[in-house]
C-alpha cells in the first residue's frame, strides 16, 4: 500500500498532525520552520501561521484555541488574532532545549517532552500540563520524547523515546494522570526506521513513522507483530494521525531536514503531507480540558 500527496509543500520538518473533529480541519507543524499549519482537505487549502519559535507539537482546546508545545514552554495561540499567549516554561532558561511531540489524554490533559536541540545527550524530560495550568515532570533522562497513544480502555500508556528503538508501555490511571509500571511492549526493528510519531486506531493497533525509512507501519502493541506498512515518496517520515469526518484517512508528516541534496532529488516531495485510507478507522483526539 502507498500514501499519495495531500499537500505539497518543503516542510524542513513536519511534525505533530492533530485532527479538529469539530471543524474538519487538520493541524500540523513545521518544527524548525517556527509555523503552524492548518490544512482543509476538502479546499485542499492549507495556511500557515508563523509563531517565531520551534513548535513540535499542537493541540486543540476545548475553548476553541490552540495549544502548543513550543521551543520556549506551553503556550494558546489564537489563530483569528494571532494572539500567543504563554502558560509555562518548565525548563525556563534552558536554551539547549526544545519541546517535541505531544498528544492530550483522556482525561484532557496535554503531555509533552523535550529534547537536547543538538541531540546529543539523555537530557530530555516528559511533562504534563493539566487545566489548572500546573505542570508535572512525569520521566527525565530522555534523548528524543516523542510518539504517545492510550489504548481503548484508557488504562495503558505508550509512549517512545525515539533512539532507544523502544515502544514503551505504562500503567495508566485516567483519574489522576499517574502512570507505572514501565516495561517495552515491543522494539522497532532498525529496516523500519527509528520510531518517531505514532497513532493508535479503533483496533487497539498502533500506527509508527519511521524516520530515515520511506515508510509508515501499524503494530500489533501485544505480540509485537507488524501488520501492515505504508510506503511513501518521502525519506523521514515523522508522525501520523487519522482524520476526515469518518476518522478514515491517514494524514502522515515528513521531513527534509538531514537528508543530501541526491536524496532530495530523489524524492522532491520530502516534507510534504501524505494521506491513505489503510482500512481501518481512528479515535477522535481529545481535546484540552481548560
Amino acid at each position: 500500500m502507498e500514501a499519495e500527496l495531500a499537500y505539497k509543500i518543503k516542510a524542513s520538518l513536519g511534525e505533530g498532525p492533530c485532527w479538529d473533529t469539530r471543524n474538519n480541519l487538520l493541524y500540523w507543524t513545521d518544527i524548525s520552520g517556527n509555523v503552524i499549519h492548518q490544512f482543509d482537505p476538502e479546499t485542499k487549502q492549507n495556511k500557515t501561521f508563523s509563531i517565531g519559535q520551534m513548535v513540535g507539537a499542537v493541540v486543540i482546546a476545548e475553548d476553541g484555541r490552540l495549544v502548543l508545545a513550543a521551543e520556549h514552554g506551553f503556550y494558546y495561540y489564537d489563530i483569528t488574532t494571532n494572539e500567543l499567549v504563554e502558560i509555562s516554561d518548565p525548563e525556563k532558561g534552558n536554551l539547549d532545549n526544545r519541546f517535541n511531540d505531544g498528544k492530550v489524554d483522556p482525561a484532557g490533559r496535554f503531555w509533552a517532552g523535550t529534547m537536547q536541540k543538538n541531540d546529543t545527550q539523555p537530557r530530555g524530560a516528559l511533562y504534563c500540563l493539566s487545566a489548572d495550568h500546573q505542570i508535572e515532570e512525569k520521566l527525565s533522562g530522555l534523548r528524543i520524547s516523542n510518539g504517545m497513544a492510550w489504548d481503548l480502555e484508557k488504562s495503558s500508556m505508550y509512549f517512545i523515546d525515539t533512539p532507544t528503538r523502544n515502544i514503551y508501555v505504562f500503567d495508566y490511571k485516567k483519574e489522576t494522570g499517574d502512570i507505572s509500571q514501565q516495561r517495552v511492549a515491543f522494539s522497532f526493528p532498525e529496516d523500519f526506521g527509528a520510531p518517531d510519531g505514532m497513532t493508535i486506531d479503533s483496533e487497539g493497533m498502533l500506527w509508527i513513522g519511521g524516520w530515515g525509512s520511506g515508510q509508515v507501519s501499524r503494530w500489533d502493541p501485544t505480540t509485537g507483530k507488524v501488520l501492515l506498512t505504508i510506503k511513501l515518496a518521502a525519506k523521514n517520515i515523522t508522525s501520523c494521525t487519522f482524520g476526515g469526518k469518518d476518522l478514515d484517512t491517514l494524514y502522515i508528516t515528513t521531513a527534509r531536514i538531514g537528508m543530501t541534496d541526491q536524496e532530495l532529488e530523489t524524492l522532491p516531495l520530502s516534507g510534504s503531507l501524505f494521506s491513505v485510507k489503510p482500512g481501518v478507522k481512528g479515535l477522535p483526539a481529545y481535546y484540552f480540558a481548560n
